[in-house]
């Protein structure tokens, strides 16, 4: 018995609540219902004006009530929640500290002898909890919101997708090149394909077939039907060529290699993107520079709230005449300059060769060293 009582007194101290203080319990609850209360303030806003914009769209494309509120609308709102998360978070900070230091609470635990390093633990700990729920929504949970988004829009806001491709050549296997003159996504069918097989800078065969389509009820990937094929094969300096009218065949790409179009990085999952990725350079595509900025700004903007997490308490942690009017201002400039500073860095990583990582990562280095002068400027 004693031993199952040591065990359970061990669960106990090891439970998340038991570390915490009434004073952290107080602020995680004040930071995290602040958080959600200005998510839904502001995207309530968002979703009228989007509404407002939008509605003789649906009217004129006879979009069903259903998919307006549960396809469009249930995605939109995750989707600009985590985008804009750390104009939320700061929002959230900068407003209840304020709050906190024009009542006098903050001066009464600096005044006990609490650090200001020790009250910035429950802050550290709210933004732990949300940056994981960004992480894991971005990662896993929006792309898939994101696709069927882009369905509806493409079906009742008339944003028409990218569904066919013309000249594609991409290599598919090592010393394998493929080539299509004419692809239809809708069909999934390409027309004028040519398979190369080189061996030594040598060609050693050569496929060509008027019609090729993926098989999409094939158990396994890589599956395509050839129509009208005809299969030429060099050994040395005698030649063989075989040809009829349909083949199944394997070839290692599929319908999502061949069409590119906008936004679509943002439809894969964080895995979806590692492999993507990895496949496109083994084939030694170049099209790939958004698709890894994307991979990282998910990571990165994670930590963003950290960071401007600490600069709201820095700058709003004092009490000053005038109320809260000033630090909230300074914390929207911080936050939409940080959204801008996130674009403007992926547009370079994309348009000017810079390091897709670094792209990413650039708003976090710029605002953390700006984190850590507010944090040495503030009250002590």
């Amino acid at each position: 018995m004693k031993k199952f009582r040591s065990f359970f007194s061990f669960l106990s101290f090891l439970s998340f609540p038991s570390f915490l203080k009434r004073m952290d319990r107080y602020i995680i609850a004040k930071f995290i219902g602040t958080y959600i209360y200005s998510i839904l303030l502001i995207i309530s806003i968002s979703i009228v004006f989007d509404v407002n914009e939008n509605l003789a769209k649906f009217t004129n494309y006879h979009a069903p009530l259903r998919a307006i509120v549960f396809d469009y609308y249930a995605n939109f709102v995750p989707y600009f929640a985590n985008l804009f998360s750390p104009l939320f978070v700061f929002i959230a900070v900068i407003f209840f500290t304020s709050k906190l230091a024009g009542n006098s609470e903050i001066i009464a635990m600096l005044a006990c002898g609490m650090s200001f390093k020790r009250l910035l633990r429950p802050y550290i700990i709210s933004a732990a909890l949300i940056a994981t729920l960004n992480f894991f929504l971005g990662a896993y949970i929006i792309p898939r919101g994101t696709v069927i988004r882009h369905d509806f829009e493409s079906l009742y806001k008339n944003n028409q997708k990218n569904t066919s491709a013309s000249n594609i050549q991409l290599m598919v296997d090592r010393g394998v090149v493929a080539y299509i003159s004419q692809y239809d996504d809708i069909r999934k069918t390409g027309y004028g394909f040519s398979l190369y097989k080189f061996e030594n800078k040598k060609l050693v065969s050569q496929m060509n077939a008027s019609v090729i389509q993926y098989d999409t009820i094939a158990e396994e990937r890589y599956h395509w039907k050839a129509r009208n094929y005809k299969i030429r094969t060099l050994k040395g300096m005698r030649e063989q060529i075989i040809g009829g009218t349909e083949i199944d065949t394997l070839i290692l790409m599929e319908p999502m290699d061949l069409i590119f179009s906008k936004g679509q990085q943002e439809t894969f999952t964080s895995p979806e993107l590692l492999r993507y990725i990895s496949k496109q350079q083994e084939r030694g595509s170049s099209n790939v520079v958004q698709y890894e900025v994307e991979y990282h700004k998910r990571i990165a903007s994670s930590f963003a709230s950290f960071i401007l997490t600490i600069i709201g308490v820095s700058l709003s942690s004092r009490k000053r005449k005038g109320g809260m009017g000033l630090y909230l201002g300074i914390g929207l400039a911080l936050s939409f300059t940080y959204i801008l500073l996130q674009t403007v860095s992926a547009t370079f990583a994309i348009n000017a060769g810079t390091p897709p990582m670094l792209a990413a990562w650039i708003p976090n280095l710029l605002y953390a060293v700006i984190a850590y002068f507010c944090y040495k400027q503030a009250p002590n």
